[in-house]
């Protein structure tokens, strides 16, 4: 058994608790963004500002979707304190991820930028980026899974955690990270494989989501429908249609990679005459 003693909140300032969890968020959040700027240095279809002003846009539109699909789950509570319904303290991972695409497909509707072709270069970074949250919360005690009395179980035991104390409990956060790690790796492998712009996202969708039903089995949480969590419900559309996706719209095209810039072809060679024409004149 692994004990866990470490305070949530990090540092203090101006009476206002820092969490892990919000740093760890805000870590992962970044290197989202930086792993874009990256694959897209020496793109010709997205530009650096393109990339910026998308992530004012999905940034935003994120952290709502996931408040709210967290104040639906909790609906209970929140019916009774309205006023807490506007905060922070509950976000989901679905809300954050489908609500930051939605705000992203909604800009490149306007900025004219293909948000399938987008989309796929940001998908590896989101799960690195999931995975620095996980370690958040781990160190939260939030996500925490059901008790267990296995060799590798956790248990917290610092007063401020939001994990039951003393209780050993499946360590779900470690699971994750260690699934969203191998998730990345074949990612990268199937990066440009697949057609049209778009499939590499579905993809991380379908398999993240089917991840997701699964570990809900051993995860703590509120049932939602037929004593399914709300994430596994949503996770079941998510593969339903995700599936449907692969199936009728990808085609595997081979091992280009996907960071490749698809130039235009070279301009017809000019007719004879036109090229002799020149040869006399630079003579």
């Amino acid at each position: 058994m692994i004990e866990i003693n470490i305070s949530p909140v990090a540092f203090t300032i101006a009476g206002f608790g820092i969490r892990w969890y919000g740093i760890f968020l805000a870590l992962g959040v970044t290197e989202v963004l930086l792993w874009t700027l990256w694959h897209v240095r020496k793109s010709t279809r997205v530009s650096y500002e393109t990339v910026l002003n998308a992530a004012l846009v999905g940034i935003p539109s994120g952290i709502v979707f996931s408040r709210l699909l967290h104040v639906l789950d909790e609906w209970d509570y929140y019916s009774q304190y309205p006023s807490l319904i506007i905060g922070g303290d509950g976000l989901t991972i679905y809300g954050a991820v489908l609500g930051a695409a939605l705000g992203i497909w909604v800009f490149s509707r306007f900025s004219k930028v293909s948000f399938g072709y987008l989309a796929d270069i940001i998908a590896p970074g989101i799960l690195l980026g999931q995975a620095l949250g996980r370690v958040g919360c781990l160190l939260n005690g939030c996500c925490y899974g059901v008790e267990c009395n296995l060799a590798w179980s956790v248990m917290y035991s610092n007063p401020e955690t939001f994990a039951p104390i003393g209780v050993p409990v499946h360590p779900t956060q470690i699971y994750e990270i260690i699934f969203l790690l191998i998730a990345f790796v074949i990612l990268m492998f199937l990066r440009g494989r697949f057609r049209p712009d778009g499939s590499l996202f579905v993809i991380y969708l379908g398999i993240y989501s089917i991840w997701r039903f699964g570990i809900g089995f051993l995860r703590e949480g509120r049932a939602f429908f037929f004593d399914m969590q709300q994430a596994q419900v949503v996770a079941l559309a998510v593969v339903a249609l995700t599936v449907y996706w692969i199936a009728f719209r990808s085609r595997w095209v081979g091992t280009k990679p996907e960071d490749e810039e698809i130039l235009p072809p070279p301009p017809p060679p000019l007719p004879p005459e036109a090229s002799n024409s020149g040869e006399k004149t630079s003579r």
